[in-house]
């Protein structure tokens, strides 16, 4: 068994030039930390933290890095930057997950809208509930596969859908 974390960054700022650079909010600092803590809350186990190299993911993903290193039970305790989930369509999604390490038994994966939210409905099956998903909402799935190369097409279910209250 695999187990996902399917996870919009948090709110962004519009105090950049670009969309790629743009940091997170004030309010998006705070949806981060509730976000990562209330996994932990929940005592839930990630072993890596997969992440869109635009500065709102990583930074989104550093606060549930941060958070889950001070658990002591990382796999990696570095976040895995992958640049092509940055604006990724559902198949790229597809072809990240299952490029993951199989040591790791459950990832988190950071990215954005519309790519993330459709991918969240395809893995779970509940679009009223997740589509469109807020900002550092977050979807549990696990899949009935040994390898992350079969997550594709194994049979997925939906664990739960979190996302943060509004401040």
């Amino acid at each position: 068994m695999k187990q996902l974390f399917i996870i919009r960054h948090a709110k962004s700022s519009l105090n950049t030039l670009t969309d790629f650079d743009r940091s997170l909010h004030k309010r998006g600092q705070l949806e981060a930390a509730e976000m990562a803590q209330k996994l932990i809350t929940k005592k839930i186990a990630i072993d890596a933290f997969v992440s869109s190299t635009a500065v709102r993911a990583m930074s989104t993903a550093t606060y549930f890095l941060e958070a889950f290193q001070q658990k002591g039970k990382l796999l990696y305790n570095q976040i895995i930057e992958v640049p092509e989930l940055y604006e990724a369509e559902l198949d790229t999604f597809f072809q990240v997950t299952e490029q993951i390490d199989d040591t790791i038994q459950s990832a988190a994966l950071f990215s954005h809208n519309p790519g993330i939210t459709e991918f969240a409905y395809k893995c779970s099956n509940f679009k009223k509930e997740v589509v469109p998903m807020p900002t550092c909402g977050v979807v549990g799935i696990r899949a009935d596969a040994d390898s992350w190369k079969d997550f594709s097409e194994a049979t997925k279910h939906f664990l739960f859908f979190y996302y943060p209250t509004k401040k």
